[in-house]
């Protein structure tokens, strides 16, 4: 059986669901509103059969959390990458690929620490359908099947034929609302989580081709890096890797890149909408976490880390207090906590961040 070795990237810097999430400690260092952290779930979607124990590649502070985290839920990384700063998925896509290839792994699995996946057997049915085409040589990227018009994702649009394993035929950046609507009634389009596998060979050969000046980045920095036991500190090196994605620098100029469909209640919960959308709710549609009393209220998300909030009378707001901070903002309106964020940062408080 060929194994598959799972590689989790922990990054991001903690603003879409600011202040709940921050620099400090991402949203994949949350549980929000399950039992377990996203993080300790994604790695416990890939124990057992085929796979190996994963990789996880993560900024230097946060290396004391993933193990913790990991360790809660008794998954021991082969190998933790620490990157000095985040430079998007292309760098640390290629740096792992290179490791893995040094560790003898057949198949790679690459993918975000931070997703919801609500059907993981789905999710490893998917991959199994993949296998196949990666083993053969193929780029596989899995299309989420979409439930609604998202215009905040990228899409994937397949060509025609039969089976779940299908040739890519583009990648589409974030549409308008009426072009992801008419995605959302034709099957050839799927939405884009960033879930690839591979052969780490064959990704290398791909990026050495394709972003011959990220391959070269890359390779530069893993070299230089010095390993000390079962991890390893990419220096400043890294820093001169391009910052771009692993999709825009090798899957969108492939001709090998393949999809494979999938429906697995994927959901990057990446604003408070969708944290509300997918939690417990009351009879009038509040999400309350924490002291929160709630009167004469609608469709609300509250969450509090201490502090008694109290609600009367409002709806569609997100209420968050987590260590010392208080936001108010319409709970539909992940701009307006972009902005949020970027008027603390003009403020002089990047402690807050």
């Amino acid at each position: 059986m060929t194994t598959i070795t799972p590689v989790l990237l922990s990054g991001g810097a903690g603003t879409r669901l600011w202040p709940l999430s921050r620099r400090a400690k991402p949203k994949q260092f949350h549980a929000l509103g399950g039992p377990r952290t996203l993080i300790q779930d994604t790695a416990l979607r890939f124990t057992g059969e085929p796979f190996t124990a994963p990789l996880v590649i993560c900024n230097a502070a946060h290396a004391d959390l993933v193990r913790e985290q990991l360790a809660a839920v008794d998954v021991i990384p082969s190998l933790l990458i620490l990157e000095p700063q985040g430079r998007n998925t292309g760098p640390a896509a290629v740096v792992a690929a290179l490791a893995a290839a040094q560790a003898g792994a057949e198949l790679v699995l690459l993918l975000s620490a931070d997703a919801r996946v609500t059907d993981p057997a789905a999710l490893r049915a998917a991959i199994a359908a993949g296998a196949p085409a990666a083993e053969a040589g193929a780029l596989v990227i899995f299309g989420i099947t979409p439930t609604a018009p998202e215009t905040g994702y990228g899409y994937i649009r397949a060509e025609a034929g039969a089976g779940p394993v299908r040739k890519v035929a583009a990648f589409v950046e974030k549409p308008d609302l009426t072009t992801a609507q008419a995605y959302v009634a034709d099957p050839a389009y799927s939405w884009n989580a960033g879930i690839f596998l591979f052969k780490p060979q064959v990704l290398l050969a791909e990026a050495k081709a394709l972003a011959p000046d990220l391959f070269a980045a890359a390779s530069t920095a893993l070299a230089e890096a010095p390993g000390v036991d079962d991890t390893i500190p990419l220096g400043e090196a890294f820093l001169r890797a391009p910052a771009v994605a692993i999709d825009v620098a090798v899957f969108e100029k492939t001709h090998h890149a393949m999809v494979v469909s999938a429906d697995i209640g994927w959901s990057d919960v990446g604003a408070y909408d969708a944290l509300w959308s997918e939690a417990e709710k009351t009879a009038a549609g509040d999400v309350l976490q924490g002291p929160v009393i709630a009167v004469d209220t609608a469709r609300n998300l509250a969450i509090s880390d201490g502090p008694l909030v109290v609600l009367a009378g409002v709806e569609d707001l997100a209420v968050i207090i987590e260590n010392g901070v208080v936001l108010v903002t319409r709970r539909d309106a992940p701009a307006a906590v972009r902005a949020a964020v970027e008027a603390v940062r003009k403020a002089g408080r990047e402690d807050l961040l």
